[in-house]
């Protein structure tokens, strides 16, 4: 039986108008309105997304990505077409987005839980779990606005991972904070999306975390979407179509690499200690069964690289 439809995005377009650039001196003393040129920055894009799958959204900078997940999470409003959730909760986790920065932390967890459709019930059972979870016990009255960027990143993860609505939208910050408080957030959004019934779209510079993470694959290039569909196919073409990308494909490159290194240490980290309770329980390897892995291990690597 199909998978009941929790997203779904009908050619949906969205504009925006922007100032045309001109020089300083020249507009201070210009006696003519400023001129105006609209962007189309989505063009006619349309998908469903069933319960419980995870996609990655991919794509060079300007591309689409951000402002496709902004308009699913309602913040802006398509200028054509339908996006549909149902009666569905939705969080946006993205750096910058949803804090009103006169409020203190505090009243930033009630105002956001509250905008994500719980009630304030439900806000005041997950309240000290968010304030742990953040670390900011002792700035959680302090207003917004004086918070550091590591700071406001810690207290929005947390918010969007502690109050677990039905469908997660990550735009670029599967990590943030200091390098501890990375390490507990890749581990508690990797525990969050392994939940079947929970929704997700990734947006990330890491062509391996959504390899590792997402069964589908959405590739949009300048508004429009080039590709839909499995992940290895998807990711394989679009790792060839900016292979041929310049000094955009370097930075994000090593946006990536810091990702992907994170990754590999809370993995190494997670099977040292996954091994060292074995040990303590008295499960020990049978004689063969490191070189059996071993030799299983290379099978696949052998395979992958046919």
């Amino acid at each position: 039986m199909d998978r009941e439809t929790v997203i779904s995005v009908r050619d949906v377009r969205i504009r925006y108008k922007v100032i045309k650039a001109e020089g300083v001196k020249k507009s201070l003393f210009s006696l003519k309105k400023s001129r105006l040129s609209e962007i189309e920055a989505v063009k006619g894009v349309s998908f469903d997304v069933p319960k419980g799958q995870i996609v990655g959204l991919v794509g060079k900078n300007g591309s689409g990505k951000s402002t496709m997940l902004r308009s699913i999470a309602g913040i802006f409003s398509a200028d054509e077409g339908s996006i549909d959730i149902g009666d569905h909760t939705i969080s946006l986790l993205s750096i910058g987005v949803g804090f009103n920065n006169q409020l203190s932390g505090k009243e930033n967890i009630y105002l956001s839980g509250l905008l994500l459709g719980f009630s304030k019930e439900q806000i005041d059972a997950r309240y000290d779990e968010i304030v742990e979870f953040s670390g900011l016990d002792k700035f959680i009255n302090m207003p917004v606005r004086t918070y550091s960027s590591g700071m406001y990143s810690k207290l929005a993860f947390s918010i969007t991972a502690v109050m677990e609505t039905d469908i997660i939208l990550i735009d670029e910050v599967l990590s943030v904070g200091d390098m501890q408080f990375k390490k507990k957030s890749f581990r508690k959004m990797r525990e969050l999306i392994s939940n079947q019934d929970r929704t997700v779209i990734i947006v990330s510079h890491s062509n391996e975390t959504v390899r590792k993470l997402c069964d589908r694959i959405i590739w949009l290039n300048d508004g429009e979407i080039m590709m839909d569909g499995e992940t290895e196919e998807v990711l394989a073409a679009y790792e060839e179509y900016m292979d041929g990308s310049d000094a955009e494909h370097t930075v994000n490159s090593k946006k990536a690499a810091k990702e992907e290194q994170l990754m590999r240490m809370v993995e190494e980290e997670d099977r040292e200690a996954q091994q060292a309770e074995k040990e303590q329980s008295g499960e020990t390897e049978q004689p063969g069964e490191k070189e059996q892995s071993g030799a299983a291990d290379g099978e696949r690597r052998e395979t992958e690289t046919a």
